[in-house]
């Protein structure tokens, strides 16, 4: 491993995915495990289901309430006593912010999330030496990331014991809900309605609509119901009760709203949200989707920074850095920064920038945070929902992808590409939040088949396996990836990438070995439990019980599939530029590079690879802070499920084949 390398592992291991990915140092290399079955019914599944009621009474809260207060907070997990990105805690989602549990971003982290145009003829102009200033410190005395140490007194118990216990967890919940009732109203009603302004307030939101569509969201849940097994195997189940009517917010239940802005942001209705508008030199003025410039992906990132870290930067001239929305960490509030119609500076690569919206979620960075909470997760469905249906994005993970699976343009960039947001995104549970088919395994898949890869996104499910000691270590964390191998068995060399170097196979940063939740792949080969799949231009082979962790897409779903025209290796292509003849009357120059492609990849003849679209032409759009010109060629490209991350390659080169289907 080169010292950059180093550098930017480190970085990479405090930063994108947020500090939780600090805990993937420990997680080793090894095929997916199959876990535990639930239990049906018994202490393990009741118990927890007992603490609500108990507590309910205890504190006199309606039970409905609490348990759909902990559901929209943390759907009922205790995550291990762990914290999320933003310092919450347990089964009510209680918060701790201490000094020490916040990482400062270093002066090369922020250089990390700048200059993100992801083309080259702007990148080279941007000079780090006028980098914006140091992010903003985390104000860790505010009473609202010190929930937890005011329920706990309120209970009588020790924070830790709050911290990790999930029913004192659920006693000081009920404790807070009622405090912030008695302050509200001055009594403990029993209509479950009337407790809208405790909910709203339990939301910590800072402005009146942001605590409204916390309180909304739950008493969605207490009218509709829910039920779920979590992840530790414990059924729960909130019985709907379609009669509560909300009584509405009160002026005591939450602070004044948001100063309004000039601009009016671009978003769906009951979503708290508002516009900040980012520097006019980081980003392109375009007029997306009109004439040919269509919007085709969404682009999940997180900040690694505070909110008004991230705004900053977003405001200063001197970052070339952009995205379209930024989510905050509790769901409170959504802000828009680039008018949808604009080319943002946030993938770090020209052609996904040119046809995507990049979504910021604000993780402001906690040293253990291993999770996201549900108010962010909901608040950034909805506004996905919106976004997709106005601009007919399919809800799949082909088009809505983390950062992590956007390629590097040219090869001097396919290794500094970011991973946010992470390991520890939820990939199944957001694609269910958007009304996506479901991510559950099923049969053992064929050679030539088109699947899903589903990893479960559960505890305890993966193991560390070091060949030198032929030992196993079980580590608690979910993660959205599953490992890969050069061969079927976990004694194996863990899959490599050309571009990479050495890598250590726990590292998070090292992608070449992890295959992401939601992608689809082409089957190779199989060999009892194992399952191999067309990777990077290799076989890639991980641990498939009985199918448990792939999903056949049928061929009803028109999955396209793609293989070399002839015997030589096809060209694999970090962007999809027009050809140099495209330029010629247009005035915009013939771009540095323009018909490069990654010289480390390619698609040997004979492997198969998923469409992850359908063909487009080359483009490029020559802009800046007035309408510029697009200029779209003749040559035309496949986007693909190449490796970890989206490429390209030309339509000119490749074939259409029929998947297998049985």
């Amino acid at each position: 491993m080169t010292s950059r390398q180093r550098k930017h592992t480190k970085r990479k291991l405090l930063g994108y995915g947020v500090a939780g990915a600090l805990a993937l140092t420990a997680l080793g290399p090894q095929a997916l495990a199959a876990p535990a079955a639930p239990p049906a019914d018994g202490p393990a599944a009741s118990g927890l289901q007992g603490q609500f009621a108990r507590a309910a009474r205890e504190f006199k809260v309606p039970q409905s309430v609490l348990m759909a207060v902990s559901y929209r907070q943390t759907r009922w997990e205790d995550h291990n006593g762990e914290p999320s990105t933003s310092g919450a805690y347990n089964v009510m989602g209680l918060t701790r912010v201490l000094p020490g549990d916040v990482e400062r971003p270093t002066a090369q982290d922020r250089l990390a999330h700048l200059n993100l145009s992801g083309d080259p003829a702007v990148m080279k102009r941007f000079d780090a030496r006028k980098a914006p200033a140091a992010e903003p410190s985390v104000d860790t005395g505010d009473p609202r990331l010190h929930t937890l140490d005011e329920a706990a007194k309120l209970i009588g118990e020790p924070v830790d014991t709050v911290r990790t216990d999930a029913g004192q967890s659920i006693r000081a919940g009920a404790a807070l809900l009622a405090r912030y009732q008695r302050a509200a109203t001055g009594s403990l009603p029993a209509d479950p309605g009337a407790w809208y302004p405790a909910v709203a307030r339990y939301s910590q939101a800072p402005d009146a609509k942001g605590a409204d569509a916390f309180a909304e969201r739950v008493f969605d849940s207490v009218r509709s119901g829910e039920s779920r097994v979590t992840a530790d195997g414990r059924r729960l189940a909130l019985p709907a009760d379609p009669g509560v009517r909300p009584a509405g917010p009160t002026a005591k239940a939450t602070r004044a709203a948001v100063a309004p802005t000039a601009l009016t942001p671009e978003c769906p209705a009951g979503l708290n949200c508002d516009y900040k508008p980012a520097d006019p030199n980081n980003y392109n003025v375009a007029n997306r989707p009109d004439n040919g410039y269509d919007i085709r992906q969404i682009v999940i990132h997180d900040t690694e920074g505070t909110y008004e870290g991230s705004i900053n930067t977003f405001q200063d001239p001197k970052s070339s850095a952009s995205t379209h929305y930024i989510v905050k960490d509790d769901g409170s509030l959504v802000t828009q920064v680039v008018a949808t119609k604009d080319e943002s500076y946030h993938a770090g690569n020209k052609t996904v920038n040119m046809h995507a919206l990049g979504i910021e979620h604000v993780g402001f960075a906690m040293k253990t945070g291993s999770w996201y909470g549900e108010p962010l997760y909901d608040a950034s469905a909805t506004l996905v929902k919106y976004l997709a249906d106005r601009f007919s994005i399919p809800l799949d993970r082909e088009h809505i992808i983390g950062h992590d699976e956007v390629p590097g343009p040219l090869d001097g960039y396919v290794a500094g590409q970011h991973w946010d947001p992470g390991p520890f995104w939820d990939w199944n549970h957001y694609m269910s939040l958007l009304g996506a088919d479901d991510c559950t395994g099923g049969r053992m898949p064929a050679a030539g088949q088109v699947v899903k890869v589903v990893p479960p996104f559960t505890p305890r499910t993966t193991t560390y396996y070091d060949p030198a000691t032929k030992t196993r270590t079980t580590f608690d964390e979910p993660v959205n990836f599953g490992y890969l191998y050069a061969a079927p068995a976990l004694d194996a060399a863990a899959l490599s990438d050309p571009y990479l170097g050495e890598q250590v196979a726990t590292e998070g940063p090292n992608w070449a070995n992890k295959v992401v939740a939601g992608g689809r792949y082409v089957v190779a080969d199989r060999q009892g439990d194992w399952t191999a799949i067309w990777y990077g231009g290799q076989k890639a082979w991980f641990q498939n019980p009985g199918g448990r962790y792939t999903s056949v897409v049928a061929r009803s779903a028109a999955p396209v599939v793609l293989k070399a025209k002839g015997t030589a290796p096809v060209q694999v292509y970090g962007r999809s530029y027009p050809e140099d003849a495209a330029y010629a009357g247009t005035g915009v120059p013939v771009q540095g590079s323009n018909s490069a492609s990654l010289t480390k990849y390619s698609i040997p003849a004979g492997q198969a690879y998923a469409a992850a679209g359908d063909p487009v032409a080359g483009d490029y759009y020559y802009g800046g802070t007035t309408l510029g010109t697009l200029v779209k060629g003749a040559q035309t490209f496949y986007p693909i499920r190449y490796n970890h991350r989206i490429a390209w390659v030309r339509t000119a080169d490749v074939q259409v084949v029929t998947p297998e289907t049985r």
